[in-house]
């Protein structure tokens, strides 16, 4: 019966791990860079736009690629008021997410008020009202600061990979706009925040905007130390005239250096955190498990009619 049992639960294990393994073989070949090339390849002609590049389509219409991606990228961050600013940070340029915002805000307050009222009744819902208002109107806030953290973080692990890759592009002959353009089809299953940013700033240059402003609008939009750095010294490239490689090399070098101390640092801290969960999940079943047995026998011998309590 236990083999059997066994056998069962180790057979539904393994069908459940085919079935994930293959449903995330299909969405990542699906969404992988060959795949789209060989999808517009076997596209008939027509669709295909006379078989050109996306380089080439972006050459032609930035219009039509501006009106895709959203109203927020031809103007500068600093023209944008405080939570188009915020929801930018979090990777929500539309228009519509500052009304989805907006309304989160105020449906959460309603519902963190109204709850206790019905629940309690007004005379004694009303002070657990207020706090629950307070609380509804603050967690859309607290939730947009938590995508924010974790899209910085995204985008600052994956800063040195895309350095990388754009060093071997330039190093092949490509010029500026057209590695970063290559880095952005590369990266985006790997790094796709990054990847979004990067094609931002080759949508911005085909706009019409200076390569250097772009760059700028790119740190202004993330606020990601490394991305400043790294915006700072393609600024001082372009106005001294030297290597964009070399100093790419650098700075990658940089970069990794960051990730492995944030990474050892991390791991430094791990110690400290586990002593919470040890003392308070830890200890007392440890205690109930070793001194559980001592303590039930001390109150049988000391307790009424124990053979230490002076009873018969």
């Amino acid at each position: 019966m236990e083999i059997s049992l066994a056998l069962t639960l180790v057979a539904i294990f393994t069908s459940v791990a085919l079935v994930a393994g293959s449903l995330a073989y299909v969405t990542i070949e699906r969404s992988s860079p060959q795949a789209r090339r060989l999808r517009d390849l076997l596209q008939p002609r027509s669709t295909r736009q006379g078989g050109k590049t996306d380089l080439t389509r972006m050459n032609e219409a930035p219009g039509k690629a501006l009106s895709k991606i959203g109203t927020f990228i031809p103007k500068s961050p600093k023209a944008m008021n405080k939570v188009q600013r915020r929801l930018a940070l979090a990777g929500r340029y539309r228009q519509a997410d500052v009304i989805k915002f907006a309304l989160s805000e105020i449906v959460c307050c309603a519902v963190g008020f109204v709850a206790p009222v019905l629940l309690m009744g007004w005379t004694r819902g009303w002070i657990f009202g207020v706090v629950g208002a307070v609380i509804g109107y603050l967690a859309p806030s607290l939730w947009l600061d938590q995508k924010v953290k974790k899209r910085q973080k995204l985008i600052q692990n994956g800063l040195p990979d895309a350095l990388d890759l754009l060093i071997v592009c330039l190093e092949a002959g490509l010029a500026l706009d057209g590695a970063l353009l290559k880095c952005s089809e590369e990266l985006s299953v790997a790094h796709p925040e990054l990847a979004e940013e990067l094609r931002l700033i080759n949508v911005e240059t085909r706009a019409g905007k200076p390569r250097l402003e772009a760059f700028k609008n790119f740190a202004a939009r993330t606020k990601v130390d490394d991305v400043r750095a790294l915006v700072a010294m393609l600024v001082q490239t372009d106005r001294f005239g030297t290597s964009v490689a070399q100093a790419l090399r650098t700075h990658a070098e940089v970069s990794r250096t960051k990730r492995r101390q944030r990474a050892e640092e991390r791991a430094a801290k791990i110690g400290v955190k586990l002593v919470f969960p040890l003392v308070f999940c830890l200890f007392p079943a440890f205690y109930v498990v070793t001194l559980g047995s001592a303590v039930i026998k001390f109150v049988r011998a000391f307790g009424a009619g124990g053979a230490l309590s002076g009873g018969g």
